[in-house]
């Protein structure tokens, strides 16, 4: 059974936090993508805890039943990333694991330059590390996948929200769906990455199978139908924003070099992030371990939960001893 959450103040925020495992257990940090919540790690939490990690997934803000700031600016990764170092902060923890999916996986890949010291490795699925781009990357989809790509239609508030909100239970049972075995097809093999034309195609038209149960659907539909859509897709209203605020980090020719422990997993169907995108990781992450996750679409964790689960516990178990986790005062 999913735990119930408490209710963490951070970074001048609530966020919804799911926890197992014991107290004085190392903590791994659990960020879900979009449009998921910290449910989406179900599998993972007690595979963690039962291997004596401390396990924290919280909802990320704007998600679920964690706070949801109103301007879209309230959304920068300067906040994300604030939430986790309060986080960590509020639970007395110097240092942890974290674990990103999708948005998770955005953010995480920024923790290196917002909050270095609290780090002890990072574990992504699906999502490389890349550099900052040269130019601005709303620019760049455009290019590559066409103006009317997703990416470029969540940017008009409002808009999105209209077509995922009409009906919340279609919206999740489109979005998770996995390959289906029998043919070769993706959510995109239709109307390249535009979206929002797939979605409002008849449902018997979209391809893939989805993998929710009855109960799992609701969990998510419930969620969404309570929280609304604004804040998660604030997250892509920020991308040109985070772009400008990187280049700090990343000056425009300097080499850049994550030295972490990363343990990279790959899905090898995901339409969005196909396993390609990781061709030069360990140009940037040195230590990167990498792994291809067999017959998975986007949503790994979720359709492929034992696998993944296996590599981030051998991972761990020699990455990230379980001796020695000294909690800083609260």
């Amino acid at each position: 059974m999913f735990p119930q959450p408490r209710m963490i103040e951070t970074n001048g925020i609530a966020l919804a936090v799911y926890e197992a495992g014991p107290e004085d257990g190392k903590p791994v940090v659990l960020l879900h993508g979009f449009p998921e919540l910290a449910f989406s790690w179900r599998h993972q939490l007690p595979a963690l805890a039962a291997a004596g990690y401390r396990v924290i997934a919280p909802d990320q803000r704007g998600f679920g039943k964690s706070d949801r700031p109103p301007e879209i600016a309230d959304y920068h990764m300067r906040q994300l990333t604030a939430d986790m170092e309060g986080l960590l902060d509020a639970l007395g923890h110097q240092q942890a694991v974290f674990v990103g999916h999708d948005w998770g996986s955005v953010v995480i890949w920024s923790l290196p330059f917002y909050m270095p010291a609290r780090l002890a490795g990072l574990i992504s699925l699906n999502l490389p590390f890349k550099p900052r781009p040269p130019v601005d990357p709303i620019g760049l989809f455009a290019k590559a996948f066409g103006e009317d790509n997703y990416i470029g239609y969540f940017q008009q508030p409002g808009r999105a929200e209209s077509l995922l909100e009409a009906d919340v239970r279609r919206s999740m049972r489109f979005f998770m769906r996995r390959p289906d075995p029998a043919a070769d097809d993706s959510h995109f093999s239709r109307d390249g990455f535009a979206l929002q034309k797939t979605l409002q195609r008849p449902e018997e038209d979209w391809p893939g199978v989805m993998f929710l149960d009855d109960q799992e659907l609701s969990f998510y539909a419930k969620a969404y139908e309570a929280s609304g859509f604004r804040g998660p897709l604030n997250y892509y209203r920020n991308m040109t924003a985070n772009w400008r605020d990187m280049e700090r980090f990343q000056p425009p020719g300097e080499p850049v070099t994550i030295d972490l422990p990363v343990l990279m997993l790959l899905a090898e169907k995901d339409p969005v992030l196909p396993p390609a995108l990781a061709a030069d990781l360990k140009d940037y992450c040195p230590a990167a371990e990498v792994h291809l996750i067999g017959g998975s679409g986007h949503w790994t964790q979720q359709e492929k939960p034992a696998e993944v689960n296996r590599l981030m516990l051998d991972w761990l178990r020699r990455h990230y001893a379980q001796e020695g986790n000294k909690k800083s005062p609260r």
